[in-house]
This record gives structure tokens, sequence and C-alpha cells, in this order.
């Protein structure tokens, strides 16, 4: 997810969202740890300090219970976004900036991973994590959350237009919509990344090209960041925009549901993802293994797993984790996300950005 989103979403809670009871509230407090396991107490102290993104957000009781019970200090530092924080990481492999990162995904897992940024450590994952795992790297990154980015629809603005709702991405391209969509731009926003990387998985090689050309004929507009197209553009953005078509998650939908209603305003369109999984791993080099170690056993702790929908806005990895009833009823996620592979998004990532550039600014 776009380090961004969960931020903007945090402070614009009051105006989005009604129906999530546990926003920014509940929490419980981390389980002990085992006194065999590298976050043991004895066996811990000092500072352990944890390099993330800039919405890196976690309820400050649980990172309390966590200190507390496990001996160490955490300190986070935030990175920018996770195109950056892959970046700098791999920038500073030979003199890491910390003692374990949080937030590298799928789409840019393969840098820092060829820069020998991570040490291995496999931790136990709980049920369901194994699904994430990722097939070059698994033993020095651990999948923490997962989230699908999507095009999503102001389904009030359809209904009030009498125009039936895309539904696919050849939709996007249909005359009927023209001048109806807005993304973020795929080398300044992790989403408009991940679309770009939809369309390949959509279209192959020989396809997408075409495909965002006829986007532009389309008068797709292109912004620099998520919050631009949500929050400029949206016509459900809470501001003053007016394309009813936006690039946003799956998740989205769960915030806009109105005081006192029982269905969205918005709606994802799950044929149209592209799946984003965080993954959290040990910096080679750190000065605190062992304490980067035992925060990411605490990350995969089903009280932290439940405390991430209503914090950061993802879904847990476990599948023991509670989800918000709000979220089980309206964050609704694919079946069948669209995938790129990491190996191809490695080989092919430069390539096809500067492809894309050529094709949206001719």
């Amino acid at each position: 997810m776009t380090t961004r989103l969960r931020a903007r979403m945090f402070a614009a809670t009051a105006l989005l969202v009604t129906g999530c009871s546990t926003m920014g509230g509940e929490t419980a407090e981390a389980p002990e740890p085992s006194p065999s396991t590298p976050g043991a107490a004895e066996e811990a102290g000092g500072e352990v300090v944890l390099v993330t993104h800039e919405s890196f957000h976690l309820p400050e009781k649980l990172v309390k219970a966590f200190e507390s019970e496990s001996g160490y200090d955490l300190t986070t530092r935030a990175a920018g976004d996770a195109g950056t924080l892959a970046a700098k990481l791999s920038l500073t492999a030979d003199n890491p900036t910390g003692d374990v990162a949080f937030g590298i995904d799928n789409t840019f897992a393969s840098r820092p991973l060829d820069e020998d940024v991570f040490d291995a450590f496999s931790p136990t994952l709980p049920e369901g994590a194994e699904d994430h795992v990722l097939e070059e790297g698994a033993d020095r990154l651990t999948p923490i959350d997962t989230g699908s980015v999507c095009v999503n629809i102001d389904r009030t603005w359809f209904e009030e237009e009498g125009l039936e709702p895309p539904r696919t991405l050849d939709d996007l391209v249909d005359p009927a919509y023209k001048g109806l969509f807005v993304t973020p731009g795929a080398p300044t926003s992790s989403p408009g990344m991940a679309f770009l990387l939809a369309t390949v998985a959509e279209y192959g090689e020989d396809g997408w090209h075409d495909y965002w050309a006829d986007l532009i004929a389309n008068d797709v507009k292109i912004v620099d960041g998520w919050e631009d197209a949500y929050y400029g553009d949206f016509t459900q953005g809470g501001g003053k925009g007016t394309r009813p078509i936006v690039l946003s998650y799956d998740s989205s939908p769960a915030f806009t549901v109105p005081e006192g209603a029982d269905e969205s305003t918005t709606e994802a369109l799950l044929d149209t993802c592209f799946r984003q999984v965080e993954y959290a791993g040990v910096l080679a080099g750190a000065d605190n293994p062992v304490g980067g170690q035992a925060v990411i056993e605490w990350l995969l702790t089903d009280e932290v797993q439940s405390a991430l929908p209503t914090s950061m806005y993802v879904f847990p990895v476990s599948a023991t984790a509670t989800i918000p009833d709000d979220w089980a009823k309206h964050a609704e996620q694919p079946t069948e996300p669209l995938e790129v592979s990491p190996e191809d998004i490695a080989a092919h990532r430069e390539e096809w950005l500067t492809e894309w550039q050529d094709i949206t600014t001719r």
C-alpha cells in the first residue's frame, strides 16, 4: 500500500469513516514472548531500530507492550514511500541505518534482495502467511500484510447519471467513460506502479502499450500520487472532484459508508486488482539483529495482525487475526488478482517505466 494512503485515511477518518467501530482505538496487549525466542526479555536490551515507510502506525499500547515484555526500546525511522524505502536500503546496504525494515513490497523487493540488504531469518509463520511468501528471498523477507490496488468507482455518481459503471480494464477505454478515470502515475506512486503491472499482467508484453495508448485517447487523467487522485479528483474523495473512477484499494469501500447506511458509496472492481504484499526483514550488518528478529516475530502476533486493518488499512497475512465487521462486509478482496512475478518486475521495471513515460507524454 502506498505510504500516504494510510496516513491520509487516518487523518480523514472523521470525514470518510462512519462504520469502523475499532478505528484507531481498540488494541490488545502483545503476547509475552517465550524465554527461548530472540525476543525474550532476559536476552533483550537496548534500542532496536525499525526502518519503515512514512505511514507506519500501530497503536501505542501495542508498542509499549512490546517494549515492556521484550526489554527493547523500539525506535522507528521513516524513509519515504515503498519505492524510496527500497532505494535507501539498497544504497545503505554496507552501512544500515537500522536493525530491521518493514514496508518493502513485492513490486520493489528484488532490488534490496539483489543488493544483499537482508540477513536470513525464517520465523514460524502464522496460518495463512505461507500464501504470501516470495519465491525468491523467502528466507530473508517475511510477509506481514497484504492489500490489492484496484480501480474504484463512485456508485452514487453512476446511479444518478443513469450510466452502467465499468467492471473491467477493457471497459476503461470505452468512449462511454471518456474523461472519467484518474490514476496516479507509475514513476511517482506505488499504486500507480501496481496499476501499470496490472495492465502488463492482463495484456502481456505485446499488448499493454496499446492499452495505455487507448487510455490516453480516452482522456485518463494522470497525477503524481494517490492522494492527488483520490482526494483531489475522485467524486467521493471529500472535495470537489469530478471523476467518478479512481485507482485505489480493495479496502477503500470500507471507508465510504455513510452514517446509518448499510452500503458503501464506492466499490472496488475486483477484476482489475493487483495484489501487493508488504514484508519485513532483518538488515545485514545490523547493530541489533536479535532485536530485529524480535520485531518481526511481534509483527506476526495476532494482536498486531488484528490491529493492521484499523491502523494501516491493510489485511493481515494471518488467517487467525480478527477482521473488523465493516471490513468483512465492505472491503472484499479479489480471489484472482492480476500478478507479475518479482523476477519479471526486477528484469523489466525500468524498461516498462521508460516505455510508459513515452506513451503517456506523447
